[in-house]
């Protein structure tokens, strides 16, 4: 399943909403989350919500809800990526399993 995703234009616009992302639900019961609007890690991040950017941050979760914790960053969510990463980890996510954090 693809979901497109909606993000408020602006500050000063909150109501109005633009398609700023997406997510991916693929047949092993994993989810990546593509999100490039306003107040992601993008190069949108301080700036007006667009159809279009040069970075996005992802996330991926597997059907339990556990989610991935990218070692780079020791974090759940991982900003700034180019297209070619967002394909990298679009692969991963289709491909592999969530293991669960330890000591949670």
């Amino acid at each position: 399943m693809i979901k497109i995703n909606k993000h408020p234009k602006s500050m000063q616009e909150l109501e109005t909403s633009v398609p700023s992302g997406f997510t991916m639900k693929f047949s092993n019961g994993n989810t990546i989350s593509v999100q490039f609007g306003m107040g992601n890690y993008c190069a949108n991040k301080n700036k007006e919500s667009k159809t279009q950017c040069t970075t996005a941050e992802i996330a991926i979760w597997d059907a339990n809800g556990t989610w991935y914790e990218f070692e780079e960053k020791h974090d759940e969510v991982l900003g700034h990526c180019n297209a070619d990463d967002v394909a990298k980890w679009i692969q991963f996510a289709s491909t592999n399993t969530i293991a669960p954090k330890i000591g949670l």
